[in-house]
């Protein structure tokens, strides 16, 4: 397969005018969304010498976002990408550079948490870009499949790229680095993206977005459920891989090793959309999960048998069933959302995949703890199974109701 082959898709859905500076400004602004909690965390701990106020104020403002996102979306449905995401990005902004402002006074500790409350607002960029290609290639399934294969592996590459910069900006330059050149980024590459108007979707009044009661309806809840699943595989597996190799005395090769998980995604995106679809966007979200129930197998023996050298190929190979499942999930929700209230659809995934990671972090730390990391690798196994399990009974009811 050369890379012509590979490219060719590719070339095709960036042929229409100004889909280059879209994804261009979409993809500056997605990058600090694997920055800021490393940022913080680094910036809170220097600041206070305190990992647990750390982890107590990014828990905060996954918290805030998970209230705020959906809110934010449905606003963008209703206005417009341009009119609310510029505002809502530059409150974010402000929020995070009032956390500097607040560790660099030394300011009383409920400020941190208000600081960092704040940014709750900033929107979901990859759900607006995932609605500017559904917009644009509404007649043309190939090219939404081809998009949103892109968009995974984007979101990947950002989740991969983020905390390695974030890391070094805090450590090369000064702690505060990482959450002020996140800020930067986050607005600059909004006031990009918001700038190409020919390509946003237009909005849509709440008189004609749908009369159902919220986007979570028309998507199934199941679908929501599903994601929340993934998302405990995915917080599960990150925090017992830290441990598991701060067990074995490679505190430093955890970053690398759930680096491969997320490159293991990332080319499965890739190379996902040379597939055509092929049948029902239900019954391949099914099988996707499915896959990744069985790939998430894997770890466990893994760690247990061959240590951190047999456990990095094992997640290398599990990472390759998460995109598929991404693709299929969002690609679902378009079918399933009216097209009022796509960016809030698109929002509650996310926001049920962030529910996922921090229960499944909350659930693996305490096996960890009590446990061992070798056992918690049991965590993301069983999460992916109830995963499949939810999305195969879905499957069942609406072919049932066919």
């Amino acid at each position: 397969m050369t890379a012509l082959t590979l490219a060719a898709p590719y070339r095709r859905l960036f042929a229409l005018p100004g889909t280059r500076a879209f994804t261009a400004g979409n993809l500056l602004a997605r990058l600090p969304m694997g920055m800021f909690g490393v940022s913080a965390v680094v910036m809170i701990a220097a600041g206070y010498g305190s990992y647990a106020l750390a982890g107590a104020v990014t828990a905060t403002g996954l918290a805030a976002t998970a209230v705020v996102a959906p809110w934010t979306a449905r606003l963008v449905d209703r206005l417009g990408q341009a009119r609310v995401a510029v505002p809502a990005a530059g409150l974010a902004a402000l929020g995070s550079l009032a956390l500097v402002v607040c560790v660099r006074l030394h300011a009383p500790v409920w400020t941190l948490f208000a600081a960092y409350a704040a940014t709750a607002t900033t929107p979901n960029t990859g759900g607006m870009a995932r609605a500017r290609w559904a917009h644009l290639y509404r007649d043309d399934e190939r090219a939404r499949h081809v998009a949103n294969s892109f968009e995974q592996a984007a979101d990947e590459v950002c989740f991969m790229l983020g905390p390695v910069l974030a890391a070094f900006l805090c450590t090369a330059l000064f702690p505060e680095a990482g959450t002020l050149t996140g800020a930067l980024l986050l607005f600059g590459g909004i006031l990009l993206f918001a700038a190409q108007r020919g390509t946003e979707p237009p909005p849509v009044p709440r008189c004609a977005a749908g009369r159902d009661s919220g986007a979570g309806r028309a998507a199934v809840p199941a679908v929501l459920l599903t994601f929340l699943a993934t998302g405990a595989v995915f917080g599960a597996l990150e925090v017992t891989t830290i441990a598991f190799a701060d067990a074995q005395g490679h505190r430093g090769a955890a970053g690398a090793v759930l680096a491969l998980q997320a490159a293991g995604s990332c080319a499965a995106g890739l190379l996902y959309d040379l597939r055509r679809p092929r049948g029902g966007a239900g019954g391949r979200f099914a099988a996707s999960v499915a896959l990744m129930a069985v790939l998430m197998l894997g770890p466990l023996p893994a760690a247990a048998l061959g240590g951190l050298w047999l456990l990095a190929p094992a997640l290398l190979l599990a990472g390759m069933a998460t995109a598929p499942t991404m693709i299929n999930g969002m690609a679902l929700i378009q079918h399933r959302v009216p097209p009022g209230r796509l960016n809030e659809g698109m929002t509650l995934a996310v926001t049920a995949l962030l529910g996922g990671i921090a229960a499944g972090s909350f659930i693996a730390g305490s096996v960890v703890e009590h446990r061992g990391a070798v056992t918690a690798y049991a965590i993301p196994a069983v999460a992916a199974a109830t995963a499949a399990a939810v999305a195969a009974a879905s499957l069942r009811t609406a072919r049932h109701r066919a």
